[in-house]
């Protein structure tokens, strides 16, 4: 009696076993696809944590951003001038045509700008796994596969510069995003590369 009690378990579990694993296996593959870009983030060290962010904003702007690998968090932001509620997004990839940067800063002899562009002369400006803290963005946008309302503290991102979403804070992400007529009010940007081609830096009017 005791024996083939004992037995009558033992062979069940085994083959219930495989099936739970092989199907946990099938739901787990899409979901590595779409998160594994952005888990990468973190895993490479492209997000230093010895940024020291200033306590003044730069304005970025491009006739159309194109990017793949999306995810957006709120956060605030540790900066010299005090902490800063921003808007984290996180993009694998992005094209930028048309990029300006520009900042207003007082010296001396009296507010100066200094503005950079790249990106104008056909050959879009190229960043991956850029992070971007603004806590102003306008612009035409377009998503696919965008999933709001996602747990921030489940889109896989994190850093020591940018403080990591919190578990149960509102978050969204999407397979790309394209936005046309981008203006930020930027407090931080951080990228693995980022190529600017026909680049050209110099004083002039703000972007």
């Amino acid at each position: 009696m005791a024996s083939a009690d004992s037995s009558r378990p033992h062979a069940a579990a085994r083959p219930q076993g495989r099936v739970r694993w092989r199907r946990f296996a099938l739901m787990l593959v899409p979901a590595l696809g779409a998160a594994g870009a952005l888990i990468g983030l973190t895993a490479s060290g492209v997000l230093a944590g010895s940024i020291s962010v200033s306590g003044q904003a730069f304005t970025v702007k491009a006739s159309q951003l194109q990017g793949t690998g999306f995810a957006q968090y709120g956060s605030v932001l540790p900066t010299a001038a005090g902490p800063k509620p921003v808007a984290v997004s996180v993009i694998q990839g992005a094209d930028l045509t048309d990029l300006c940067q520009s900042v207003t800063s007082p010296t001396p002899v009296g507010d100066v700008t200094l503005r950079l562009t790249a990106g104008d002369n056909g050959t879009a400006a190229h960043a991956d796994n850029m992070v971007v803290a603004a806590d102003h963005l306008s612009g035409d946008a377009t998503f696919h596969g965008i999933v709001i309302g996602q747990d921030a503290g489940k889109l896989g991102v994190g850093s020591g510069t940018v403080p990591a979403p919190q578990p149960g804070g509102f978050g969204q992400m999407a397979g790309d995003v394209t936005i046309n007529n981008l203006d930020q009010n930027t407090w931080l940007t951080t990228a693995g590369t980022f190529s600017l081609p026909n680049l050209s830096l110099s004083f002039g009017k703000p972007c």
